[in-house]
């Protein structure tokens, strides 16, 4: 998937310009899906049962961004 890949090549170079809603489409690509809301914060889980906490803001924090990177083997 093109787009995919074009947001994962703006998180390596760009990470403070990275929107919640391209990181979210980044984590459902590679097999994670969303399975609750606290406020804010929504978890997204694997198959193998990896949970990951992303926090709803534009832009995200970087840490959130370099965990996803690190999620998916970036």
């Amino acid at each position: 998937m093109a787009g995919v890949d074009k947001i994962v090549e703006k998180m390596k170079t760009q990470p403070k310009g990275i929107r919640f809603d391209e990181g979210a489409k980044v984590l459902e690509h590679y097999g994670y899906h969303h399975v609750r809301t606290n406020g804010s914060h929504y978890h997204f889980r694997n198959q193998a049962g990896d949970l990951t906490t992303i926090k709803y803001s534009n832009p995200l924090k970087i840490s959130y961004v370099t965990d996803i990177l690190t999620r998916i083997g970036q």
